[in-house]
């Protein structure tokens, strides 16, 4: 079990896809290019290419994101956050925003 103070450390936030590409040698990530509302995008890598071949369909939809976990490298890339689905042997489903949610709008 976790407390409820744990739950506050993670920054959950709207995030709006502006591009998704494969990365090369890599047949499970993509790199999905992140508006929070921040100056510059992040950049998101997520292990959904399965889903989203070539990264087609996810330019411009709004997903839950953790906005506040470490950076980390990939493939000679920094992942900064991590895309919120959920997955089982017969689904796949991004956590979606409506396009009202602006880009940066914390999850409470």
């Amino acid at each position: 079990m976790i407390t409820i103070d744990d739950v506050k450390k993670v920054e959950i936030r709207a995030g709006k896809i502006l591009s998704a590409e494969p990365i090369e040698g890599s047949e499970k990530l993509l790199k999905l290019s992140v508006d929070f509302g921040e100056d510059v995008p992040r950049t998101i890598l997520s292990g959904i290419a399965k889903y989203f071949p070539g990264g087609e369909g996810l330019s411009g939809i709004t997903c839950g994101f953790v906005a506040n976990l470490e950076p980390r490298p990939m493939m000679g890339l920094e992942s900064q956050g991590m895309i919120l689905a959920t997955s089982g042997e017969n689904y796949f489903s991004l956590m979606k925003f409506g396009d009202d949610v602006p880009p940066g709008a914390l999850v409470k």
